[in-house]
């Protein structure tokens, strides 16, 4: 790291190298040494901007989670946009995002499987609750207006995540989708992203739309 570099951007940088290291790693497998040591900084540097593995981890997710409410206010201030062209472009937006972390988010999900850390899983849970309703509320206004079907608009959404989740959980999996060899890497394939994409959309069309 640079030594000129603004003290303002330590942070950043340490939740960056974070990032990176809890992929490849995993959370019970990552260290604050392991930080420290790849960062290019101290323990105590570590220890003073996050205090604990446990407070990195969420601030991640707090980046992640800030990002997408940036992303979500940009769309659901376009009045241009109907009801389901907005659905269109979240879905877009959390593809994406998905893709370009698709090995950190495969960590997060494993992460919320483990019982034992239940106070950090609710902190984490609870920096999407305001995205989440958003895109619910975004249904519900489709339904009140009569241009939706009435469904249940948590479970629509949790459709979508879900199956976003799913995809990510096994790249094997994908590749037995695709023919391709167990070695490939089905995330950068433009190809399969579009083809992801274009399946959430006629998911969410066929359910809401009359």
């Amino acid at each position: 790291m640079n030594p000129t570099q603004p003290q303002i951007d330590k942070r950043d940088h340490l939740i960056n190298e974070a990032i990176e290291l809890f992929a490849e790693k995993g959370f019970e497998g990552t260290s604050i040494r392991d930080l420290a040591t790849r960062a290019g900084v101290n323990i105590a540097m570590v220890n003073y901007y996050f205090g604990s593995k446990e407070k990195l981890f969420e601030a991640i997710v707090a980046k992640k989670a800030t990002h997408m409410r940036g992303v979500l206010d940009m769309i659901l201030a376009d009045k241009a946009l109907s009801e389901i062209e907005k659905l269109d472009a979240i879905i877009e937006s959390y593809i994406a995002r998905f893709f370009a972390y698709h090995t950190f988010h495969r960590v997060l999900q494993q992460e919320l499987l483990v019982s034992s850390r239940d106070h950090m899983h609710e902190t984490i849970i609870d920096l999407f609750v305001r995205n989440t309703r958003d895109v619910v509320g975004i249904i519900q206004k489709g339904i009140k207006s009569g241009k939706f079907k009435k469904v249940d608009p948590e479970l629509t959404f949790a459709s979508i995540i879900g199956t976003l989740n799913q995809v990510l959980s096994s790249g094997l999996m994908c590749n037995k989708l695709m023919n391709k060899p167990k070695n490939y890497n089905p995330y950068d394939n433009p190809q399969f992203k579009k083809r992801l994409t274009t399946h959430i959309k006629c998911m969410v069309h066929a359910l809401l739309l009359k």
